[in-house]
């Protein structure tokens, strides 16, 4: 495993560099990714993102400057917040055998590179870029604002407890370079589309509460999302939803990918590990915030869902 000055060494000797992100990208993927890609300008490399097909309207503008043209033969293959080769898009698939570097800080990474640098401890991907970063020069507005998405987004704006200390002084640090910080804030934290409140009076009406209440099941049926005519710009981050419902500890959000095909997003407290959940089901994450895939019926999903959590809380 790779410290961040041996990252730095091992970037700087790169060139044609194209960066992956993973499948339904999120704030800390497209921003850490993005940041580093304009680091690897500034250091005069040729580095790209591969343009990710599921981007939505809040992470596709700091993706589109630096999205690889169409017959980029790369030389070197980074990932950037990706735990599992399962979690590449399709158009990555094909780079799976040849990744050289990936940056992560999930505790179920599968280690699946040539080299890599993987700190759990670390609230975001975005932290670990901006380390990497500030050991290969300055670090620039550029930059700074996707590293600000990525560590803000992956936070909750600083909000879940996976923040620390440091996260907030990396915010600092970046906001220092003069970035806009509050267009950021506005967009992934104070903004709703109207279909998104939609979205979530119908899962609160349908949702179902179990454990004396400190857990509650949350569902996103496809039959929803076609009612409401919702994107999957309004469906952004729909698990962080429940874990707001007062008295609820473990949050389970289950949002049907195609028919029978469930995405499980769990938002917990420290009663349950959501990794070890997620990880029956061959999914993976965070203590606090994981995710994985369940097959079957919504009423299947439900109850291999409650039968995992109970298994997790009764192995302590």
């Amino acid at each position: 495993m790779l410290n961040v000055t041996e990252t730095a060494a091992l970037l700087r000797s790169y060139d044609n560099i194209l960066l992956l992100t993973h499948v339904r990208p999120d704030g800390d993927t497209v921003g850490s990714a993005a940041g580093l890609c304009a680091g690897l300008r500034a250091l005069g490399k040729t580095a790209y993102l591969l343009p990710n097909p599921e981007l939505t309207e809040s992470t596709a503008p700091y993706a589109r400057p630096y999205n690889a043209p169409a017959g980029f033969q790369p030389e070197k293959v980074v990932t950037v917040d990706i735990a599992a080769l399962s979690l590449l898009p399709e158009n990555a698939k094909a780079y799976a055998g040849r990744i050289d570097l990936t940056i992560d800080h999930h505790p179920s990474h599968e280690g699946f590179a040539q080299s890599a640098i993987v700190r759990p401890e670390a609230a975001a991907t975005g932290e670990i870029v901006y380390d990497i970063l500030s050991v290969l020069g300055p670090i620039t507005p550029d930059m700074a604002l996707p590293l600000y998405v990525a560590v803000s987004t992956d936070t909750g704006c600083f909000a879940y407890n996976n923040t620390t200390a440091y996260t907030h002084a990396v915010a600092a640090a970046l906001l220092r370079t003069g970035i806009d910080f509050q267009s950021v804030n506005k967009t992934f934290f104070r903004t709703k589309t109207r279909k998104r409140l939609q979205l979530e009076a119908a899962m609160m009406r349908g949702c179902e509460f179990h454990d004396l209440g400190r857990v509650a099941l949350l569902s996103v049926p496809l039959s929803l999302m076609e009612q409401v005519r919702a994107s999957a710009y309004d469906a952004e981050d729909l698990s962080a939803f429940g874990s707001q419902i007062e008295g609820v500890d473990c949050a389970v959000t289950l949002r049907e990918l195609r028919p029978g095909a469930w995405k499980i997003s769990l938002r917990t407290g420290p009663r349950v590990n959501a990794t070890r959940v997620c990880a029956l089901f061959g999914g993976g994450g965070h203590a606090a915030a994981a995710g994985c895939t369940v097959e079957g019926t919504l009423e299947e999903a439900k109850q291999k869902i409650l039968e995992a959590i109970d298994r997790v809380k009764s192995e302590g």
